[in-house]
């Protein structure tokens, strides 16, 4: 587990440094990240050669958190997780979803990165201090980033290894290339960064050079044996939540779900796509900036992004924006999330210039320097709708800049209140219309399962439907 004292102190370079190191020297890695995470999951995909799995303690129950991990990091040589915010960081007393307790719950020896600006012998009594509040987290490696020098380097080392007993295992110096650009949340996403696969190679090179890579491999050889997960409690948890009417699908009724996938729309967790097509689902990308039209489809997911960057390529495409439109209409099942939303709205306002859309929903939205929604959502169902249960509770997260300027539609068409988060207007989430269910939140298919069943029951309904109305 790489983590840190708090966000933006270099873990996620690191990561993604000795993940791309790892590759590089013919070890098979497995990469996750802790937390609601799309952005550096895509950095650490592109790293590993495969894809990251995000493990959140607040979207997904502990057993299925084991499960994910422990099957996910079968038969490879490393797994290596991105911790996110600080190390003992949550947003209760109890620090439940923090990365710490996710490393005791995986049994992950923890490797703590330090920014060093400006400090040095203070770097010891901070180390020492997260030693001493949970005994039960094993601190096992630390690693200097932003040092001056080699004096400061040395400084640095002596202190933390003499005050704490535990090991330096590396130390990068203040860098003055920007690898990764930055936007909004975060990093720029990895679909968007034309120099992808270059900048990870320079990660790699870095850990090489500054990182005792060794060291930290004999750290993580010290953790949990991967593709052990405690059965008995996973079994338990599943059998639980398993839905009132299972889906089967045969070869005859397997039903085609276009995933609108591009620059655009990026933001979809592995595990939702592997969750739609465990029920019976074929996956088709499509791309609303380069595509005419839509295949035949049955079902449409629309994930988030930043449609907003490509506002001008998705106006200018009218084609794929009317099928997408009349799609909603003829009853498809559609369902969004965050930029997804706003594809389905009528229109993007971006400087004061409008950018029409799909206008599956009468609303404009508008954009602010500063987020409007972020952190973690507890909506409750308030209405029937055709993907969640009605008196229901769904956990899960936004992150989104924009906000509803206009809207003409009517309160009844929202399936969600907000216990917790902003959603889309006065408390409430979860757009419907027709067959269309369009939310600022985003859902982990492990912490919701029904939703992938939904869906896909849905687009079989659909299919179905559609065979008996051309006969």
């Amino acid at each position: 587990m790489i983590s840190a004292l708090r966000g933006g102190s270099g873990k996620t370079l690191i990561s993604i440094g000795i993940v791309s190191a790892w590759r590089e020297s013919e070890k098979s890695v497995a990469a996750f990240k802790k937390g609601p995470d799309y952005i550096d999951a895509g950095w650490l995909a592109v790293a590993a050669g495969r894809p990251c799995y995000n493990l959140d303690t607040f979207l997904i129950s502990p057993p299925k958190i084991e499960h994910s991990f422990h099957s996910r990091s079968k038969n490879i040589d490393f797994a290596l997780i991105e911790g996110n915010r600080g190390l003992y960081d949550g947003f209760e007393l109890e620090g439940t979803t923090s990365t710490a307790e996710l490393s005791k719950l995986i049994d992950a020896p923890v490797v703590l990165c330090l920014d060093c600006t400006k400090s040095t012998r203070t770097m010891a009594a901070i180390v020492l201090g997260c030693l001493r509040f949970d005994p039960g987290v094993r601190i096992e490696g630390v690693v200097l980033n932003r040092v001056a020098g080699s004096r400061h380097e040395t400084i640095l080392t002596k202190s933390i290894e003499h005050h704490c007993g535990v090991s330096v295992v590396g130390a990068l110096p203040k860098l003055d290339e920007q690898y990764f650009p930055e936007r909004h949340m975060g990093l720029v996403p990895a679909p968007e960064h034309r120099w992808a696969v270059e900048t990870v190679d320079k990660m790699a090179g870095l850990a090489t050079k500054y990182l005792n890579l060794s060291a930290i491999e004999s750290i993580a050889s010290s953790g949990g044996k991967p593709g052990s997960a405690p059965s008995a409690a996973v079994a338990a948890t599943e059998s639980s939540e398993k839905p009132d009417t299972p889906i089967t699908c045969g070869s005859s009724t397997n039903v085609r779900i276009a995933v609108l996938k591009d620059s655009a729309f990026q933001f979809y967790y592995p595990e939702n796509i592997e969750a739609l097509a465990e029920q019976g689902a074929e996956i088709e990308y499509v791309s609303p900036i380069s595509d005419k039209t839509l295949p035949p489809v049955d079902a449409l997911y629309i994930g988030g992004g930043f449609p907003e960057t490509h506002a001008r390529e998705l106006m200018e495409n009218r084609g794929f924006k009317e099928r997408i439109k009349s799609c909603a209409e003829e009853g498809m099942p559609v369902y969004a999330e965050c930029g997804g939303l706003m594809y389905l709205g009528k229109e993007l306002v971006l400087n004061g210039v409008a950018y029409p859309m799909t206008g599956v929903f009468n609303l404009a939205f508008g954009f602010s320097k500063r987020p409007k929604g972020h952190g973690y959502t507890i909506s409750r169902v308030i209405r029937e709708n055709p993907y969640f249960k009605q008196g229901g509770e769904i956990r899960g997260h936004e992150f989104h800049y924009s906000s509803v300027l206009s809207w003409t539609g009517r309160e009844a068409k929202f399936a969600f209140l907000m216990d917790r988060g902003t959603g889309i207007a006065e408390g409430k989430d979860g757009l419907l219309y027709k067959n269309v269910f369009a939310t600022y939140v985003h859902i982990h298919a492990l912490g919701s399962p029904e939703w992938a069943l939904s869906l896909v029951r849905e687009a079989k309904r659909f299919k179905t439907k559609k065979r008996l109305s051309s006969h």
